[in-house]
């Protein structure tokens, strides 16, 4: 593959790993477009996404990606499975199993995947294409445990491995996340904090890479092979903190409140998160959220996000159903973005009792 070629795939897979950026806002920040691997920020779990990105004291399995500690509440064995649709014609996978390891810890396995449809293959000589196409695919592998230090404490860690793939060009490396989460009585509070994508720089390998050419057209010489050296790029490191309490029992003056997300039955229920995010490649961004229940059966939920100039406004609804020996929940978010149309996040979450 000549030189040129390989240049304008990576271009153009840039270009499309630039579209993945969950926090796009620049301005004056020096740093923007200082990490790769840009699909490890964009969020799973219509619930969290619903109250804005308000995720770090939730406590379903999508607390893989938002705070690992959240996994010490899951009693049960549990999946939960997220879809959303992204824009460019890319498609943002979840896929999570946590399991009890008896009454204070739980281990979870966890699958994201990002992938693009057909992109056609472009050259300086065809810039419409030359009738091939390749595509590029992201997974991330997690291992998460968890679980109590004491009945109001508790901590989470994954380890991840991450792959980056671009036609026959990729990069591997290993991510690590913690997290703590502490949760009170006191209105129901809860506090979370978490530090994410700890790890080494990656860089693109792969037979992509190498060409055979002469170095001299002029000389009638073997053609020698060579290979290209890419330079490596960071993994976005995220630090991340937030807050979440009863707001029904704010309002009435009830200080001592179940525990939020309890099993036990409330007629109304009514949830405030806030969160703070810093990154290590785009500005700080705030979001706050609202989650209203009836009956522990439907979920309308809202959210706002400071800090980012595509995505602020978010809204979603859920269901949940209890059977014999079984619990699940259906949630949908969506967020309008200013240029680049609506995002769909769907999400099923099961626990067998």
């Amino acid at each position: 593959m000549r030189a040129h070629t390989i240049a304008g795939i990576l271009l153009t897979g840039v270009a499309h790993l630039a579209a993945q950026l969950y926090a796009p806002s620049a301005g004056e920040f020096k740093k923007v477009g200082a990490a790769g691997s840009q699909f490890l920020k964009i969020p799973v779990g219509a619930r969290a996404v619903g109250l804005g990105g308000g995720g770090s004291a939730v406590n379903d399995l999508s607390a893989v990606y938002w705070n690992p500690a959240g996994i010490a509440d899951i009693a049960n064995l549990s999946g939960h499975f997220s879809y959303t649709q992204w824009f460019g014609g890319f498609s943002h996978n979840f896929a999570a199993v946590a399991i009890p390891l008896g009454e204070n810890y739980r281990i979870a396995a966890s699958l994201v995947n990002f992938t693009s449809g057909d992109i056609p293959v472009t050259t300086l000589e065809q810039p419409e294409g030359t009738g091939a196409t390749y595509t590029i695919s992201d997974i991330a592998l997690g291992v998460t445990f968890g679980g109590r230090v004491t009945e109001q404490f508790s901590f989470g860690i994954t380890g991840r491995f991450v792959q980056n793939s671009l036609l026959d060009v990729s990069s591997t490396g290993l991510t690590f996340d913690v997290g703590t989460l502490y949760q009170t009585d006191f209105y129901g509070l809860r506090l979370g904090f978490s530090v994410h994508n700890l790890g080494p720089d990656m860089q693109y390998t792969g037979q992509g890479l190498y060409i055979r050419r002469r170095l001299i057209d002029a000389l009638n010489a073997d053609p020698t092979a060579f290979s290209i050296v890419t330079n490596p790029y960071a993994i976005p490191l995220m630090f991340r903190a937030g807050i979440a309490f009863d707001a029904l029992s704010v309002i009435q003056g009830r200080q001592q409140t179940p525990k939020l997300y309890a099993d036990g039955y409330q007629e109304h229920r009514l949830i405030a998160a806030v969160d703070f995010e810093t990154y290590s490649d785009v500005p700080e961004q705030f979001a706050v959220g609202l989650e209203y229940t009836w009956n522990d059966l439907l979920s309308v939920r809202a959210g706002y996000r400071f800090g980012n100039d595509q995505m602020w406004l978010t809204g979603g609804v859920g269901v949940r159903y209890i059977g014999s020996g079984f619990r699940g929940q259906l949630d949908y978010a969506l967020t309008p973005t200013r240029l680049l149309g609506l995002v769909n996040r769907l999400s099923l979450t099961v626990a067998v009792e």
